[in-house]
């Protein structure tokens, strides 16, 4: 290997590692490379802006919008209320009524929508029914990723995928040509949720106030004013007076933590409470006297006048205060808000709030007026967990049929394509379909035109476009090169399927620590340059990195869509491994089964 190769590898693992670390966002981090690559001359000015007008790229841009119309129009929201059940019934039923529709929505719109829409209606369908909502969010997660496997526009990385394709001058990939392997791993994941995740999934039924395990119960810290009734009144059960709808669980008293039990309790000046109870009680809190909250210890008092209501958000990446700490940032002063609680990992956080760091993916409950759903419901700083409003069915009818109607077209579109008889100059593929059905949406107005920009991931963008420089620069250096000799020689004694395993183990190992599109963009040309050394068909290499880069079930890192429900179901980092990890081997299995047959090396 040459030395650009040596920097390329380099530069790579450097990569992995601020990937990794979350240094900076991923488009950041891939877009440093990109330069890095190019001031080392290991890619022209040209390979370097290649992928910026690539036609996969700018699909995932139209895409985006697409989405954003369906979502605006209320179909999802009109789909929610008829999918879910009704009534109780068995877990494994209910999850097959959940997750067969949401997989087919899935493979035909951006997952992350789906899932913002849909999580916040589960939880709380679930919630009404007194059932743990922890048994249905991450198989929605798993949902959206099974559903997207199955079509070219299923998950940015299939798209990825195609426009690396194109950019070698090869065929890119058909609309339901990843059909052929996703609808098995579908079919016998649905089989593998159904019989498990009742069992592997936390969840139990818990009562209303049981510690420390309630997904429901959230802990607030006060404090005793000088003219408080409680100074000096013994605490029996662990229930204030007047505030029966919340335990006292601790006292801080003298920088010291007591732990109440259902003993009786004499309370003192001075002394900080922490109680727990339900979300939606919060507003007793703040018309008490004798009690304050320490979250509202520095808020103008005419804030507390006004009609309060309690929002849950899930902070984005485009929030401005990550990685800064909650007395660093004037959150308040930015979105008429109080943050009361924060969910990070499973995990409640209430106490020394000033101190902590924002990251992306934290559940905040906030306290706010109901201006705050009406101002930021739409943003792209906050994913909505509740108190989303509602669609106007009578006046936004119209615009749920444009949506549908158009979305068909676009698909249809796209799948019979090739075959229309009067070809012009261009092709009538899924870049021209969504082009044209964005710019109708624009004018029959089904999203809104004047916030075009708003939808768009543009780090998902700069991403797979700085990606399609990074996987050019692997093979101009060579390094793509060495390590596909490297993975040859190490699996040389099972011929082409030996190679296939180890790419999708890769790319598997990397779409969970990092993200799906920096995998499929390191894999590719190591897969390429494996097939060509094999002298043997590069396609099913490339079926390859697109099913293991969407098969990211183990952790909740590498697929935007496992974040946004950790958050929302306060799950913990191990939940994924447990549920997930048999799922990663059953789509390696089943991939090493199907794809040799449908596309021969």
């Amino acid at each position: 290997m040459t030395v650009s190769g040596y920097i390329a590898l380099g530069i790579i693992l450097l990569m992995i590692i601020f990937l990794i670390r979350e240094i900076m966002r991923p488009g950041l981090i891939l877009f440093s490379a990109l330069v890095i690559f190019l001031v080392a001359d290991i890619l022209t000015a040209e390979e370097a802006l290649s992928g910026f007008s690539n036609k996969g790229m700018i699909t995932v841009a139209l895409l985006f919008l697409v989405s954003e119309g369906v979502r605006e129009s209320g179909v999802l929201n009109k789909l929610g209320r008829v999918i879910l059940p009704k009534k109780r019934k068995p877990i494994p039923r209910l999850l097959m009524q959940i997750m067969i529709p949401v997989s087919a929505i899935s493979a035909f719109l951006n997952n992350t929508p789906v899932v913002i829409i849909f999580a916040p209606m589960i939880k709380k369908w679930a919630d009404k029914l007194s059932m743990p909502s922890q048994k249905f969010l991450i198989p929605l997660s798993y949902a959206t990723i099974f559903g997207g496997t199955c079509t070219l526009i299923g998950t940015s990385t299939n798209l990825l995928v195609h426009g690396m394709m194109l950019d070698r001058g090869m065929e890119g990939l058909g609309m339901f040509e990843l059909a052929k392997v996703g609808l098995f791993i579908l079919f016998f994941g649905f089989i593998y949720m159904n019989i498990f995740s009742n069992r592997l999934l936390p969840g139990e039924k818990i009562p209303r106030f049981s510690f420390p395990n309630d997904t429901r119960e959230y802990y607030f810290d006060l404090y005793l004013p000088a003219n408080s009734n409680y100074i000096g009144k013994e605490i029996e059960k662990r229930r204030l007076p007047g505030l029966n709808e919340f335990s006292l669980r601790t006292v801080i008293r003298d920088g010291k933590h007591i732990r109440i039990s259902n003993t009786p309790f004499l309370l003192e000046a001075d002394d900080k409470l922490i109680v727990a109870g339900s979300a939606e009680d919060v507003g007793y809190l703040t018309q008490s006297s004798n009690i304050k909250l320490h979250a509202l210890e520095n808020v103008n008092p005419d804030f507390l006048k006004k009609s309060l209501r309690q929002v849950e958000v899930v902070i984005a990446p485009r929030f401005p205060g990550i990685q800064r700490t909650l007395g660093e940032f004037d959150f308040f002063g930015h979105y008429n808000a109080v943050v009361m609680a924060v969910h990070r990992n499973g995990e409640r956080i209430t106490t020394n709030l000033d101190n902590l760091e924002f990251k992306a993916g934290d559940n905040l409950m906030l306290l706010t007026t109901e201006d705050f759903t009406r101002y930021w419901g739409e943003s792209r700083v906050f994913y909505m967990a509740s108190e989303i409003g509602e669609m106007d069915d009578a006046k936004d009818k119209r615009r749920r049929w444009i949506a549908i109607g158009l979305v068909i077209f676009m698909i249809a579109g796209a799948t019979a394509g090739r075959y229309i008889p009067f070809q012009g100059k261009n092709d009538f593929d899924m870049f021209f379909f969504a082009a044209i059905t964005v710019v109708l949406m624009a004018l029959m107005k089904v999203f809104t035109p004047k916030k075009y920009t708003k939808p768009i991931n543009w780090d998902v963008l700069i991403t797979i476009a700085a990606a399609i420089g990074v996987s050019r620069a692997l093979q101009n250096s060579g390094a793509a090169d060495f390590i596909a000799h490297s993975t040859i020689n190490l699996s040389k004694g099972f011929g082409p399927l030996g190679v296939l395993v180890a790419i999708f183990i890769i790319t598997n190992v990397f779409t969970e620590i990092i993200t799906n599109n920096a995998a499929a963009a390191i894999t590719f040309p190591i897969a390429y340059a494996a097939a060509t050394q094999l002298g043997v068909d590069p396609k099913p290499f490339f079926i390859t990195i697109c099913v293991a880069a969407s098969a990211s079930y183990s952790t909740p890192i590498g697929y935007q869509t496992n974040l946004i429900v950790q958050s929302i179901g306060n799950y913990k980092f191990s939940d994924y491994w447990k549920i997930g990890l048999p799922l990663n081997i059953m789509a390696l299995i089943i991939s090493m089964l199907v794809i040799p047959r449908f596309w021969p090396f």
